[in-house]
C-alpha cells in the first residue's frame, strides 16, 4: 500500500511587481503581514523576511526586476507562506555555483542563495540563461 502524501493547497495569493528598491520595503511588509496573519512566530517571520529580502535584491541588482507571488498556503494542519521570485533576466549559467557560499558574479559577500536556503523549509531554484530565473521558498508557521 502506498503511503498518503498530503497535497499543499494555495489559499490565498497576492502579485507585487518589484522594479526599484522602494519595492522591497512594500514587499517586506505585505511578507510580514501574511505571516502574522497566520499566526508565525517571531523567529520564523524574521527568517522568511530575510530570505525573501535578498532574493528580492537579487532579482533587482541580477534580474533587472520581477514579479513576486505572495501565498499562505496549507497542508494539513500546517499553514504557511510560499513567496515565488521571478524575473526575465540574464538567468544563472552554473546554479551549483551560484548555491555555495562565498560564490558572487557582483560584489557581494556570496551569502544570498545558499543563506536563503537555509532560512526556509522548501527552496526551489530553476533558471535558464537567457531566459531568466524562479526561485520558490516556503516557510511554515511553525518550522
Amino acid at each position: 500500500m502506498k503511503p498518503m502524501t498530503t497535497m499543499i493547497l494555495s489559499l490565498s495569493k497576492d502579485n507585487i511587481q518589484v522594479q526599484k528598491e522602494q519595492d522591497v520595503v512594500l514587499l517586506r511588509n505585505r511578507v510580514r503581514e501574511v505571516a502574522v496573519k497566520i499566526k508565525m512566530g517571531l523567529v520564523n517571520q524574521t527568517k522568511l523576511i530575510t530570505a525573501a529580502s535578498e532574493l528580492l535584491r537579487n532579482m533587482l541588482r541580477y534580474g533587472g526586476g520581477g514579479n513576486c507571488l505572495i501565498e499562505v498556503v496549507t497542508r494539513g494542519r500546517d499553514n504557511g507562506v510560499r513567496l515565488t521570485f521571478s524575473d526575465n533576466g540574464p538567468g544563472i549559467p552554473d546554479i551549483a555555483a551560484a548555491m555555495r557560499d562565498g560564490f558572487s558574479t557582483g560584489k557581494s559577500l556570496g551569502l544570498g542563495l545558499p543563506g536563503a536556503k537555509r532560512l526556509c523549509n522548501e527552496f526551489d531554484l530553476k533558471s535558464k540563461p537567457g531566459e531568466g530565473t524562479i526561485v520558490m521558498i516556503l516557510k511554515w508557521a511553525n518550522g
